[in-house]
């Protein structure tokens, strides 16, 4: 951080009444933002440092106001200077998901409250779950986001771009598939929604003890997606049959929902962010010079691979057999 952002910070804790608070660092995450604890006269906030341009605070502020309308525990804002890219939260303290599943906490609870929190949110019309002039989860941008497997990956194991031909070939058969999911009820979709991005409040009640975190990327989509994004978690193996159970607990809770176009949809997207984060993982590696991701990619392979193995994607399977086969699904070297 420079020493102007760092003065930047220090006027605005200051007109906010933080003058001299104890900071001190909390976790990132793989974006630009920052995060801080501030400790004052036994007040407690978070400070997010979101630097402009590359980062925009005004979507974190206007979706984190519609969950809290909604009833769900999204972390209050304090305090903002949206032209700086700075905001004071609630702190809704340390338990992350992932820190209390570590820590041995009851993986069923922690699960089944988050896709309670799925269930209330699908189950309104959509003019109460979306909130005005949020953006389409278009074709658009489920392509951007499937390429970038083939844009990263393949060439730090080929040496080399993917081919025109082939690249077209792979956005034909997307381009077939995404309208399976383009149909039929649309809803919030908050797109990182994952153990790290959720906190466990256990003096909360029902819905409310999950709490939400890293939503600024919210759009109007698929109502699978969300619920895919928390059942093939990237960063972790779920226990035995839980994502079996969760399933069902979620479509129990949508007795005329069509399953069988649930689950197709459920794969296609689930093909799609797994190719997204096997592209993202390597990226942070080769371009950014960020490693500690790359862990993760076996396993994300083999989510992909799961998700391929839908009839409807035997298209696409047969693409990645053919051209990102068995000797490209596993951690790309470190660039020398």
């Amino acid at each position: 951080m420079t020493a102007r952002r760092d003065t930047l910070i220090e006027a605005f804790l200051a007109a906010q009444g933080w003058a001299g608070a104890a900071r001190s660092h909390l976790a990132g995450d793989a974006s630009f933002r920052r995060y801080e604890r501030l400790v004052a006269d036994g007040r407690v906030a978070v400070l997010m440092d979101a630097p402009p341009p590359a980062e925009d605070t005004r979507p974190f502020i206007k979706i984190a106001h519609h969950l809290i309308q909604l009833g769900f525990s999204a972390p209050e804002i304090l305090a903002a200077d949206e032209r700086a890219g700075l905001l004071l939260l609630e702190d809704l303290g340390d338990d992350t998901y992932t820190r209390v599943l570590d820590g041995g906490g009851d993986e069923h609870t922690l699960y089944e409250r988050a896709v309670d929190v799925l269930i209330d949110l699908h189950r309104r019309p959509r003019a109460e779950a979306v909130p005005p002039g949020l953006p389409p989860y278009g074709n658009g941008r489920l392509l951007d986001e499937a390429f970038l497997a083939p844009q990263w990956t393949y060439p730090a194991f080929a040496g080399e771009v993917l081919p025109e031909q082939t690249r077209r070939a792979y956005g034909d058969i997307w381009l077939k598939l995404l309208p399976l999911v383009q149909s039929g009820q649309k809803t919030l979709v908050l797109r990182d929604y994952h153990v790290d991005n959720l906190l466990w409040l256990g003096d909360r009640d029902g819905i409310r003890a999950c709490g939400l975190l890293d939503f600024q990327d919210a759009v109007v989509g698929h109502p699978a997606y969300d619920l895919m994004s928390l059942l093939e978690d990237a960063r972790r193996d779920l226990g035995e049959g839980l994502k079996t159970t969760m399933m069902e607990r979620y479509r129990a809770a949508f007795p005329d929902l069509d399953i069988d176009a649930f689950n197709t949809a459920f794969s296609i997207l689930a093909a799609g962010r797994h190719a997204k984060v096997i592209g993202i993982f390597t990226r942070l590696c080769q371009r950014d010079a960020k490693p500690d991701y790359l862990v993760h990619i076996p396993r994300v392979w083999r989510l992909l691979e799961a998700a391929l193995e839908n009839p409807a994607l035997g298209e696409m399977k047969d693409w990645f057999d053919t051209h990102m086969p068995a000797s490209m699904r596993v951690i790309p070297e470190l660039p020398k």
